[in-house]
């Protein structure tokens, strides 16, 4: 049997997949173009913007981080998100920031394979719904249902967005 050589960017994409399966969580992933919009990627996979959804890292005051999973065509509602988790104040941390935190870069964000298994938090209205989110490397794309992924990733599911 050959050995398998590593694919520049994959170490994400692998990680993505081995957390989902030691989770039980079925996941579909896909090969894709870039995209320069939110409507362009879900015109390439076939999905409304809304089944897009996006994993972002969320800083606290004292250092550490969450993941606020927000629907594509919403955004995060600071003062709900706030007064969900307590506290007075968190902020979109730098790229660089975001990578060191969860090892995945900007677009490729995920909390599944995530180098620290921050604490997630999920929009209400992805429940019952079948989702696209990152899956650890650039061109690629899973889809997961989305009460499976907030059950495996034990989430708080709440009100924590708004339209954009």
């Amino acid at each position: 049997m050959a050995n398998a050589v590593p694919v520049p960017g994959m170490e994400g994409a692998e990680r993505f997949l081995s957390d989902a399966a030691a989770r039980g969580l079925d996941v579909d992933v896909v090969e894709r173009p870039a995209a320069r919009s939110l409507e362009e990627a879900a015109d390439i996979l076939g999905i409304r913007p809304a089944d897009i959804v996006k994993s972002l890292v969320v800083k606290h005051r004292d250092g550490s981080f969450l993941f606020a999973l927000i629907p594509g065509d919403r955004q995060i509602s600071w003062p709900k998100l706030r007064a969900l988790v307590g506290v007075n104040k968190l902020s979109l941390p730098h790229a660089d920031v975001a990578l060191a935190a969860t090892g995945y870069e900007r677009g490729t964000i995920t909390p599944l394979g995530s180098t620290t298994p921050w604490p997630v938090y999920a929009d209400a209205t992805i429940a019952g719904r079948r989702i696209s989110m990152g899956a650890g490397a650039h061109g690629r794309s899973a889809f997961v249902d989305a009460d499976a992924l907030t059950a495996a990733l034990g989430a708080v599911v709440a009100d924590i967005s708004e339209p954009n």
